[in-house]
């Protein structure tokens, strides 16, 4: 729906966005794993409110077995870009869609943004005739219309290629395959770009059939996931350029490019070196002085290492190993390019490293919340020696997983349940799902908000967090 002024959440730029108010309300994308159907939820994110860090509703999908995983927003600050204006669109609508059922669902959240409702559904059929994809994943708002990846091909048998579709922003209908020419890209996982640099980015993880049931170790140990890292011209919407992190790095997945669109750099996580079962954060950069005629190269810039363990203390899948690996399953960037915040599923650990320097991160805070050995509980327990907000009054299973900033940079938010064949490999008692709050400390520093603690019904687990009006990973720019 069209509005006569822009949609005062469209900033021209992140410098901008930092300074708008404080966002009163988070949704989150609730896996349900005992039958019944997904949810969205709403949770109250304003600390001068009587409900803040509960969850206040949530909307059930029409149907049950979509696995609801990564979603986003019809429009957003892009939509100013001079090249594709589109000024007069809203940020009105999440467009969720169902990672296993290939469904994606439209939720209008006017004008009661606490109470949002279903207004469509784009069933697989329509997608696979459409676009020839299904599986689809992660999704932004751009200049022109919704980018979503796509795991699977249309075919919705289990197998790849996977690739990029376009929907309309306004009317939601799906305008068909992103790329012209795909080269040799196969894989399929996050999109995102440098709208400055016309450059589009993709990463890889692997086709349903290689993740759907769980973690494939034979798979893993073959070094058949996901290790390249793609580059295309967004304007031709042609293969430019692959660049290979090597076999031993594998799942190469979320992709977080500079904010300010003058910068050509940005930051990926691959999860697991096969060698020694570390993470690592990937920086990518232009190999000449920035210009927009240089290939694109990527160097290692932070190694996260596996920790000793107890092997009576590990899950199956690791007890050979006698070690607990940090699972860097997701990253985020704040809005000035400053602060990157990296989740260790595995360790238990959210960490925040200075990025100033992209090329020489600093570590400077650390909080420690469940794992699989670790299990840290959350400070937030009440006079009685219970929880706050229905918590448990122990140890946490799970880790830091979906991490989601707010457009100013003081506050930090993560769930902790991954994928449910996934959740149930490395938390085989069954995780019990979470949602909490940390504060940035201006100097670097992590603070978790005890005030903050949302424990989901044991029907849910809480994946993707999205906030009202925007977030870190939400919006992308045009103007510095």
């Amino acid at each position: 729906m069209a509005t006569w002024t822009p949609d005062p959440s469209f900033y021209p730029s992140p410098r901008m966005a930092m300074q708008a108010a404080p966002e009163r309300l988070a949704y989150v994308a609730m896996l349900n794993v005992e039958g019944g159907p997904d949810a969205l939820g709403m949770v109250d994110v304003d600390p001068s409110s009587a409900s803040y860090g509960r969850l206040l509703r949530r909307v059930d999908m029409p149907n049950v077995g979509d696995e609801l995983h990564h979603f986003g927003w019809n429009a957003c600050s892009s939509a100013l870009c001079p090249y594709a204006p589109h000024p007069h669109v809203e940020r009105r609508y999440l467009i969720v869609p169902g990672l296993r059922s290939s469904r994606i669902h439209i939720l209008d959240t006017k004008p009661d943004p606490a109470a949002p409702r279903i207004v469509k559904v784009i069933e697989p059929e329509e997608l696979a005739a459409r676009a020839n994809y299904s599986r689809p994943h992660t999704l932004h708002c751009g200049p022109e219309g919704i980018y979503v990846s796509a795991l699977g091909n249309g075919k919705g048998d289990g197998g790849g290629p996977g690739g990029v579709f376009l929907m309309d922003h306004e009317t939601f209908e799906v305008l068909g395959q992103w790329e012209i020419d795909r080269g040799p890209q196969f894989l399929a996982y996050d999109v995102w770009w440098h709208l400055g640099q016309d450059t589009l980015i993709t990463s890889e993880w692997g086709t349903p059939d290689m993740i759907e049931d769980g973690l494939n170790p034979e798979l893993l140990l073959g070094a058949k996931y996901g290790h390249q890292v793609h580059f295309w011209d967004l304007r031709k919407r042609r293969h430019r350029q692959t660049i290979d992190l090597g076999p031993e790095y594998q799942l190469a997945l979320e992709l977080r490019p500079a904010h300010d669109p003058t910068k050509a750099h940005g930051f990926m996580n691959a999860v697991v070196n096969l060698s020694d079962l570390s993470s690592s954060i990937w920086l990518w950069h232009r190999e000449d002085d920035g210009s927009r005629s240089g290939r694109w190269a990527m160097r290692k810039v932070i190694d996260i290492p596996a920790e000793p363990a107890d092997p009576d203390l590990l899950p199956p899948l690791l007890k050979g190993f006698k070690a607990v690996p940090p699972l860097v399953t997701d990253i985020d960037l704040s809005l000035d390019d400053c602060w990157l915040y990296v989740s260790c599923w595995g360790t238990g650990e959210m960490r925040r490293y200075d990025v100033s320097d992209p090329f020489q991160p600093r570590l400077t805070g650390s909080v420690r919340l469940g794992g699989i050995v670790g299990r840290s509980r959350h400070p937030g327990g009440d006079a009685d020696g219970g929880a706050l907000n229905g918590a448990l009054g122990g140890a946490l299973n799970g880790g830091p997983q979906m991490v989601e900033v707010s457009r100013d940079g003081k506050r930090v938010y993560f769930t902790n349940s991954l994928y449910r064949s996934w959740d149930d490999q490395f938390y085989p008692d069954g995780i019990k799902s979470w949602m909490v709050k940390l504060d940035a400390d201006p100097d670097g520093g992590l603070t978790i908000d005890e005030r903050f603690f949302l424990r989901f019904d044991d029907e849910f687990r809480g994946h993707q967090i999205r906030l009202e009006g925007g977030d870190a990973s939400s919006d992308s720019y045009c103007y510095p």
